[in-house]
């Protein structure tokens, strides 16, 4: 496994490389008996074999993100995001599967299997989120405009969306927003599937097929960057694939 130093040189972060190799992954073709709704024509993807030549990496403190026989693992103590370097212009649907571990290591508390799509910065020149990095916690990025969502968030205890407004501090949480239901949870080392939508005005959010959050956007944001997020926690990511809706 190829070791690295990632983007900030002060924080030593463990980044794994399964090989040098720059190539596109192909996209995965849609699940076999997946539920939610059908993938359309596909854009981009990433099978994890080819190391993290396709994602920038955030950390708040120092933790080991790897991309190697077909996994991302990001196994960290702190704040993280991982964004995937491709800016994304709308319609969108985005997939892929996680796994929550839960194996007796220092992070493995199951917990925060979090995203952020769509994702501009009103302060950089091109609107680029990743223009300006950042260190990897979490309030650094309250000046992103945003769609968020923490699945399993407060120790698995919330499941909640939020659309980020550019303004630090403010990052609204509609009370239809906040699951505490535990069906709405994570379960330790269960795959699960992942989709989440942006079509125009159609903000939508699945697990397993169920749809956790639905919302209409007066104001969609319409292109931006993808990011897993977590904090202190132990995620396993695969078949990760960028298409249009069907």
């Amino acid at each position: 496994m190829t070791r690295q130093t990632a983007d900030h040189p002060s924080r030593r972060i463990i980044l794994g490389a399964a090989g040098a190799g720059l190539a596109l992954a192909t996209v995965p073709p849609a699940l076999a008996g997946a539920q939610g709704p059908a993938a359309g024509a596909p854009l981009y993807g990433d099978d994890f074999t080819q190391g993290l030549a396709k994602w920038h990496v955030e950390m708040h403190q120092p933790g080991k993100v790897t991309a190697q026989g077909g996994i991302l693992d990001i196994d960290v103590p702190a704040g993280t995001s991982v964004w995937f370097r491709q800016r994304l212009e709308g319609p969108i649907l985005i997939r892929y599967q996680a796994l929550a571990v839960s194996e007796g290591g220092p992070n493995d508390r199951v917990s925060d299997l979090n995203a952020f799509w769509m994702a501009t910065d009103p302060g950089a020149p091109d609107g680029n989120a990743l223009t300006n990095p950042r260190t990897g916690k979490f309030e650094d990025y309250d000046t992103l405009k945003l769609y968020y969502v923490g699945q399993g968030g407060n120790w698995n205890k919330t499941t909640r969306f939020r659309r980020y407004t550019g303004q630090a501090g403010n990052r609204p949480l509609l009370p239809g927003h906040d699951l505490q239901d535990p069906a709405d949870m994570l379960t330790p080392n269960v795959w699960q599937e992942i989709t989440l939508v942006a079509d125009g005005p159609t903000v939508r959010y699945y697990r397993d097929g169920k749809k956790l959050f639905d919302f209409t956007d007066p104001e969609p944001y319409t292109s931006g960057h993808f990011a897993l997020r977590t904090t202190q926690s132990h995620l396993r990511i695969r078949r990760f694939g960028i298409y249009r809706p069907a």
